[in-house]
């Protein structure tokens, strides 16, 4: 089949959202009944729907998520102590427009991470910036970067993220990352959100970050702009009874 010259125009111009519907509405024969400005409308709304869709593929890329999760799955029948009102008031990413954060914290294997990425899949879908970082692995990339002189890049690309995911917080920090994670902080302040996950209670942090004056300045501004999810309950890792460990 010959290409329509419409087409060829529709793609040369970047516009392969519109030549997607063009085509549609071609090959629809009910299409036919349609005045020229309906015509128009809808070929446009396919080019909305492909630039949304182009736009959450490279958010999506960028963050980096660790595993493949959608708010839309959250198991809310499991007892583990999550709050489903308030769950479903995060889905609204409104607590990251508002420079808030999330902590989720739990022993291992409760869905901290699974329910973090969810959270991060949704904050791409409502057209936000995010980054996911296990935290040992963000340490370990600055304490590189130190050395190589992108310390600085690394530092901005973070803060540039309207949502940054750190997973898995909890290890004793030293002096160098301490500091890392104030610099994180206060780039942060007032100006991108946090979603912290961490096997260790809020109220040991001071203790593992070390340094009471640091621990003050870098807690302060997280925990008082925070929604805190407390989970609790046995791991969903192990298999019930009946069901056969893969």
């Amino acid at each position: 089949m010959l290409s329509h010259p419409t087409l060829e125009t529709l793609h040369e111009l970047g516009l392969h959202g519109c030549a997607k519907g063009f085509k549609a509405l071609e090959a629809d024969p009910a299409a036919t009944s349609l005045s020229h400005a309906e015509w128009l409308a809808l070929i446009l709304d396919y080019e909305v729907t492909y630039r949304k869709q182009k736009r959450f593929e490279a958010r999506s890329k960028r963050a980096k998520l660790r595993q493949v999760a959608a708010v839309e799955d959250v198991d809310y029948r499991t007892v583990r102590g999550l709050d489903r009102t308030l769950f479903l008031k995060l889905t609204s990413c409104q607590w990251i427009r508002d420079y808030r954060h999330v902590l989720l914290i739990g022993p291992t294997g409760i869905g901290k991470s699974w329910l973090a990425c969810a959270l991060g899949h949704k904050a791409c879908r409502e057209d936000l910036s995010v980054l996911y970082h296990r935290t040992p692995r963000l340490f370990a990339a600055l304490d590189l970067a130190r050395g190589d002189g992108r310390y600085a890049k690394l530092l901005a690309g973070f803060a540039r993220a309207d949502l940054l995911i750190l997973d898995d917080w909890g290890q004793t920090l030293t002096a160098d990352h301490r500091r890392d994670l104030m610099e994180i902080v206060e780039d942060r302040h007032g100006r991108g959100s946090m979603l912290i996950t961490s096997q260790v209670p809020v109220n040991r942090w001071h203790e593992i970050i070390g340094d009471p004056t640091l621990a003050d300045a870098i807690l302060d501004r997280i925990i008082h702009a925070a929604y805190r999810i407390d989970l609790d309950g046995e791991s969903m890792r192990k298999p019930k009874p009946g069901q056969e460990i893969g």
